[in-house]
């Protein structure tokens, strides 16, 4: 028998009555929207923080942020420095810039809109992360498409045009099953089910719930689908970080607002960067000692950054601060610089 759209929508519902993932910017599956002026907020916070990131890495600083900035209103009010310091290690820093240019924006218009079509126009804010926030937040019908609704709707369909072509189609799709009422409820039982049975590899097909709509399955080989275009290889990127040293301190600088890790705080370096190797000069005239090098992988560019050592006694060029050693730990260096600081620190 042939599965209606209805049919499939009313069916994810109830596996996700029982198997919603607990977690904590999530309400009870079946519940009403809360009238909580805060809503919106954690939902529209967690959005933007899984965005290419893992639900694992997300939870503290999920926790943390709320902790610190419980509305909108609160966070408007933080310092670019604070932001971007509580965001450290979650990566994709544009993100945390254009938090708080958003937080800002919704803050002046006395709370978040409730239309996809206005949501979409706040900073940061693209066609995915506006449709489930009108559905999750505001329990409006709003067809939500992540990595993770790709793949089961590519499956569901048996849709075997590659990516990006098929992704006009599989939005038709998902167009088609999502329901009008518990829209929001259906968008996370879709991210679920993509993330824990449909998954990209070794697909659970057997604990599935849409196993006998599936067309994909039908046709053998779902774990196929969808059919992506291959890899290209990322270049190699070379660049040198500076660890100077002064009583106690070390010298560090705030990176440009554009560019990789634009906004952040870190040591200076050559000015490397995913379109070429770092070939600047030194801040400082010094006898370096070469202490290594650490390891990191962007989304455009695998960076091998050189880690060298002086004692200052001239004051290093350009805007900086000297930071205390001992409080290294509360700089908020993006993850590529905690690195290359716990290097240094390891060879004292």
């Amino acid at each position: 028998m042939t599965s209606t759209a209805a049919d499939i929508s009313s069916t994810l519902i109830d596996w996700y009555d029982t198997h919603a993932r607990d977690l904590p910017w999530r309400n009870p599956p079946g519940m009403p929207v809360p009238d909580d002026p805060a809503w919106p907020y954690r939902v529209w916070l967690s959005e933007v923080m899984l965005q290419q990131t893992t639900v694992a890495a997300v939870k503290p600083y999920f926790e943390k942020f709320t902790s610190i900035w419980p509305n909108v209103e609160a966070l408007a009010q933080a310092s670019e420095d604070e932001v971007m310091a509580a965001w450290a290690g979650l990566g994709y820093y544009s993100r945390a810039r254009n938090l708080l240019k958003c937080s800002r924006e919704v803050s002046d218009l006395g709370g978040f809109p409730e239309s996809e079509d206005a949501l979409r126009k706040l900073p940061g804010l693209g066609a995915y992360t506006a449709a489930a926030i009108a559905a999750i937040a505001f329990g409006q019908r709003a067809v939500v498409v992540d990595a993770n609704v790709e793949r089961v709707v590519a499956r569901l369909f048996d849709i075997e045009e590659p990516l990006p072509g098929a992704r006009k189609t599989i939005r038709e799709r998902a167009e088609a099953i999502t329901p009008e009422h518990r829209a929001g409820d259906f968008a996370q039982a879709m991210m679920d089910l993509g993330s824990s049975i449909c998954t990209s590899k070794s697909p659970r097909c057997l604990l599935c719930p849409l196993a006998d709509a599936c067309e994909g399955r039908k046709a053998g080989e779902p774990e196929r689908l969808p059919v992506k275009p291959p890899k290209k290889a990322k270049p190699e990127r070379r660049g040198t970080a500076y660890w100077i040293e002064r009583k106690g301190h070390v010298w560090l600088v705030t990176r440009e607002g554009n560019g990789m890790l634009g906004g952040m705080r870190a040591l200076p370096d050559d000015g490397w960067s995913a379109r070429e190797d770092g070939s600047g000069p030194a801040p400082v005239d010094a006898n370096w000692e070469e202490l290594g090098a650490v390891r990191h992988t962007f989304t455009h560019a695998h960076l091998t950054l050189g880690v060298v050592r002086a004692e200052a006694s001239d004051e290093p060029t350009g805007s900086g601060e000297w930071w205390p050693i001992e409080r290294i730990d509360e700089a908020g260096l993006p993850t590529l610089f905690a690195k290359a600081a716990r290097l240094a620190l390891a060879r004292d």
